[in-house]
């Protein structure tokens, strides 16, 4: 197995890793495909879709090898990068760590904390290096913003919303309408796990949770950290498109400050492999990875249960 790091900029010595895609919907064709054909540290290896015409039509979009077996891909390529629901991903996961393949994982890692464990429990058991794109932990200047208050003491609360308008009450549904799973978990599974990746690195992991259902499919989380601070978050994809928007606010003895905007989710992408092949290269787990992924399951499960209570 190639493990050799790499920077966006910078090509290392030697042959390149390889980078298999598994999924071909438009988080892979906006994000994954064009970060990783751009990725100079790596080589777009090959793609691999449940959709056999749509996993043609992107392979042949960047010039390379469509896979009608997810196997054959893990045999050819040193990493995996995953653009699939959930559940599909947690075990083609557990498939591809057996094989050797370093893992790129999209959010959730899977919907159970059992799927999810197993995950992480491969990752460990197989020896590979695993990251999970949250994209606020590797946007600038989000990421930058979220190491320096992280840094900080002192938080006494934080409030935090991602209010999507995925499927809006007003106008056009999104490009990701169509997601089966997205509509079945709504913006608790699907953008919950970016708020809870910016909360618990600077006010500590979750210690309470409840949840209390608002309109459409907004969720309001109620949070007690291991810090002692507490902090909310209201998530949905369902929110008007006016009312669309992202942001978090953290008060302590420091003051307040706000999470800056960020763009750029491809460059995102390109610095989440750099941060797999590093942890390849290294033998140094990433914070990221699969284990704080479970984690993040755990968290939003047990919220889940909550609502059902």
């Amino acid at each position: 197995m190639n493990t050799a790091a790499s920077t966006a900029g910078q090509a290392p010595a030697g042959p390149l890793p390889r980078v298999g895609l598994l999924g071909t919907g438009p988080w892979a064709q906006r994000a994954h495909a064009p970060a990783i054909a751009a990725h100079a540290g790596s080589e777009f290896a090959g793609v691999w879709g449940r959709r056999p015409e749509a996993a043609a039509a992107l392979a042949g979009e960047y010039g390379v090898k469509v896979y009608e077996d997810p196997d054959a891909l893990f045999a050819d390529c040193d990493v995996v990068a995953f653009a699939l629901p959930p559940d599909v991903q947690a075990p083609l996961a557990v498939r591809a760590a057996a094989a050797g393949c370093h893992l790129l994982l999209d959010k959730p890692v899977a919907t159970t904390p059992e799927e999810a464990r197993t995950v992480a429990g491969a990752v460990a058991r197989h020896g590979v290096a695993s990251v999970v794109f949250l994209t606020l932990r590797f946007a600038e200047p989000t990421a930058g913003w979220v190491a320096e208050q992280a840094a900080r003491t002192g938080w006494f609360t934080a409030a935090a919303h991602w209010l999507g308008a995925v499927f809006p009450p007003d106008g056009t549904p999104s490009a990701y309408a169509d997601s089966p799973w997205r509509k079945a978990k709504g913006g608790l599974w699907d953008v919950g796990p970016h708020a809870l990746s910016v909360l618990i690195p600077i006010l500590g992991d979750v210690t309470e949770v409840s949840a209390t259902r608002g309109p459409a499919d907004v969720v309001q989380l109620a949070l007690r950290h291991a810090s002692g601070a507490a902090s909310t978050a209201v998530l949905s994809l369902g929110a008007p498109q006016a009312a669309a928007g992202v942001g978090l606010e953290l008060r302590g003895t420091e003051g307040v400050h706000s999470l800056p905007g960020w763009s750029d989710v491809p460059g995102a992408y390109g610095r989440a492999l750099d941060a797999l092949l590093d942890a390849a290269r290294t033998g140094v787990p990433d914070p990221r990875g699969a284990e704080f992924g479970a984690r993040l399951t755990e968290i939003l499960a047990e919220a889940e249960a909550g609502l059902a209570g």
